[in-house]
């Protein structure tokens, strides 16, 4: 079993993983171990979506979709933002409110994945059903569902692209990268490090790959609030302390706001660009992808995930369970957590057309 909470992921084998796999690539036949989904409720009943502040496009879109998806369905939408802030208390204060009107079902992604438990006890004893939406909720034997996608392959991913584009570049090793993680109040930040370690840390103990700073541990290599500036600052820091005459040739990033924000460090001092890894598919990072700089992405098609989310809800409504394909992965510290999972998409330049395609702003972008 996968236990994700907080930044401790204990990875099942791959045997383990290819059988979760295969239970769970159809959805006919699961089961939810949520108890009764409810008795159902009435069509135009108020659904809260709570969202993290907008610090990516991704959030941005999300909420666009849950507004107007859950309206199209016929419910009533209440999709609410936290503030810049990094505390926690706009998204606790905004549950509340939710519960506070009657929403049955509240979708949360979550601000900070361990600070709120006391919100979803209290919107669950009013008879709300809770779906943790991207990012799992721990510490709450609460929550009923968790919709994603597959963060620990994302990051599994991201640290065999490294592996590739570096060799890719320069066909014998030892490579110098160095590590960058996300925020750590976001359960997924150590998800995705783990997933990425998953494969980088075997190269590295065999010394193909070398930490050149030293700093492995994802509590150094975390940026608070996944914000620009803060990645920036660090890699400054590190091509002075550490680059001064030694090669960068890969750095670890989780997302394409912090990779960008890497790459204007490195080229501000006049280095070569290294190889880089992203997820999101931001624009800006699509575009740096064709252009050769940034080295790669991860296609989340948010649109798809809002979709099984809003499926989710639908189903609640109907007095049904909701469809799910993985019942064991998933232990947010109190329960495993029933959890439907999506497959990430590693994108670089070589597929990029592909792989947005079907997408009709990023699609233009690889023409």
């Amino acid at each position: 079993m996968r236990k994700f909470f907080g930044t401790s992921v204990v990875a099942v084998s791959a045997a383990a993983m290819l059988a979760l796999a295969g239970c769970g690539s159809g959805r006919d036949g699961d089961s939810s171990s949520s108890g009764d989904a409810a008795k159902g409720f009435a069509a135009n009943s108020l659904i809260g979506v709570a969202l993290p502040a907008k610090t990516s496009e991704n959030w941005v879109l999300a909420g666009d979709l849950f507004s107007n998806g859950l309206k199209e369905a016929g419910f009533q939408a209440d999709v609410q933002y936290a503030g810049a802030s990094t505390t926690v208390a706009d998204q606790q204060a905004q549950i509340t409110a939710m519960t506070t009107k009657g929403a049955k079902v509240i979708v949360i992604g979550a601000t900070d994945a361990a600070q709120l438990a006391t919100q979803v006890a209290a919107a669950h004893a009013a008879g709300a059903k809770v779906i943790a939406y991207d990012r799992l909720i721990t510490n709450t034997p609460d929550l009923d569902y968790y919709v994603a996608f597959d963060n620990f392959k994302v990051g599994q991913l991201q640290g065999q692209a490294l592996l590739d584009g570096m060799k890719a570049k320069k066909p014998n090793g030892p490579y110098n990268i160095e590590l960058f993680s996300g925020s750590p109040d976001d359960n997924n930040a150590g998800v995705f490090f783990n997933g990425a370690m998953d494969v980088l840390k075997p190269e590295i103990d065999k010394g193909n790959v070398v930490v050149a700073s030293g700093q492995k541990d994802v509590k150094q290599t975390a940026i608070q609030g996944w914000k620009a500036e803060g990645a920036q600052a660090r890699m400054d820091q590190l091509l002075t302390s550490t680059y001064g005459s030694k090669e960068l040739d890969g750095v670890l990033s989780p997302n394409d706001t912090l990779a960008r924000a890497i790459l204007t460090s490195v080229k501000g001092a006049g280095k070569p660009v290294p190889v880089v890894t992203g997820q999101d598919s931001e624009v800006e990072s699509v575009k740096s992808i064709v252009k050769g700089e940034q080295y790669m992405t991860i296609n989340k098609d948010t649109r798809n995930l809002v979709k099984e989310t809003i499926n989710m809800v639908k189903a609640l409504q109907a007095g049904d369970k909701p469809q799910v394909n993985d019942t064991e992965s998933y232990n947010n510290g109190s329960k495993v957590v029933d959890t439907y999972l999506l497959p990430p998409v590693a994108v670089t330049k070589a597929n990029a057309a592909e792989a947005y395609a079907n997408d009709p702003k990023l699609a233009p972008l690889t023409k």
